[in-house]
């Protein structure tokens, strides 16, 4: 249990960017347009999310790119792209996410050598 929790205080985006990759290879599927408005405000949260924690973890790198996705996502000023081109974007998106959780992890309690 104590292994688990470490995980999870490790990498606190596992979650939002779970959800993000979940929501993002749905939208390989036809959806009403609400689908793929609910996608933009969850993606672009979680994309901030991750940005953040990023940033707190000092991956300058990680920043920018889950920044970019947050720009990319955001539901207020929608970019307007041709469903095919959406679907590459969600695809490449969601892998992000997954490597995000990979390659971004926070500090180490300090306990694993006792």
């Amino acid at each position: 249990m104590a292994a688990a929790r470490d995980f999870l205080f490790r990498r606190p985006h596992l979650i939002p960017a779970a959800i993000a990759s979940v929501m993002l290879l749905g939208a390989m599927c036809k959806w009403p347009y609400a689908y793929y408005q609910v996608t933009r405000w969850v993606v672009c949260a979680a994309a901030v999310f991750v940005a953040y924690k990023a940033w707190t973890f000092k991956h300058t790198w990680a920043v920018w790119v889950f920044g970019f996705a947050a720009v990319l996502f955001n539901p207020i000023v929608p970019f307007h792209i041709k469903r095919n081109t959406w679907q590459v974007l969600d695809l490449l998106a969601a892998a992000m996410f997954v490597a995000g959780v990979v390659v971004l992890r926070g500090p180490t309690t300090g306990k694993e050598g006792q």
